[in-house]
């Protein structure tokens, strides 16, 4: 990555407009425009209007990386591995969810919404992609209007059991979680599990710069290797 890279940005306030040159990079930065004084937050991610789950959302996932696909770029997914993944990648595959997936897809808004109503943080799901990286993408399950807060859901019972006797997120979650971090430019990320008249359990968990460098520079290689085969076919 190049760390002094810069861009051009412009003033939030509209009589105002002046233009700042800020640094490329991976969180996001606090701005004060040196004409007008306003403050805000400049955040590393352009949000796509998609809805997920539909053929458009699939055919826009395939054209970068997710975060679902960070645990096997990292050799931390124990049924998925990084050859698989080129594989399906390659393919074009777009696998039907199973049962338990059905499951936690049906089960989301209901812990979206207990997650709301015992945090008082209001989020919606919504579609990532970096500015930096274009490649760079997250389909996000909830993220608050201003930006500033972000939620994992998972309902599934497994990771429920673990993350409720042993109050930590499964190692096979920890690519997915840094890499939302790293398209939403944040310091922390809420990890929600849920299921039916179970206690919620709620993990906060901080951005890892170190782990988020190694991430990116994986999964550019990654991407690099999957363009090089794209190209041979």
């Amino acid at each position: 990555m190049n760390d002094t890279a810069t861009k051009i940005i412009e003033c939030i306030k509209i009589d105002c407009r002046q233009k700042l040159r800020i640094p490329v990079m991976l969180n996001a930065l606090r701005v004060t425009c040196p004409k007008c004084n306003s403050k805000w937050i400049h955040f590393p991610y352009k949000i796509v209007n998609l809805t997920q789950g539909t053929p458009v959302w699939h055919d826009w996932r395939a054209k970068g990386i997710g975060a679902s696909d960070a645990p096997a770029i990292m050799g931390e997914n124990p049924w998925k591995s990084r050859e698989r993944l080129l594989k399906e990648k390659l393919e074009g595959l777009n696998f039907e969810p199973n049962k338990a997936m059905r499951r936690g897809t049906a089960l989301e808004p209901v812990a979206r919404s207990r997650y709301e109503q015992l945090t008082g943080i209001k989020t919606h799901p919504v579609c990532l992609e970096s500015l930096q990286f274009e490649w760079l993408k997250a389909s996000i399950d909830g993220l608050t209007r201003d930006g500033c807060s972000v939620v994992e859901i998972k309902c599934g019972e497994s990771v429920y059991m673990h993350v409720s006797s042993k109050r930590q997120v499964p190692g096979y979650y920890i690519g997915q979680l840094q890499h939302i971090l790293a398209v939403t430019g944040l310091a922390r990320i809420d990890f929600w599990c849920y299921l039916p008249d179970r206690p919620e359990v709620h993990l906060r968990v901080a951005r890892d710069n170190y782990y988020i460098d190694r991430l990116i520079k994986t999964e550019t290689k990654f991407w690099e290797e999957l363009n090089r085969h794209r190209g041979r076919s």
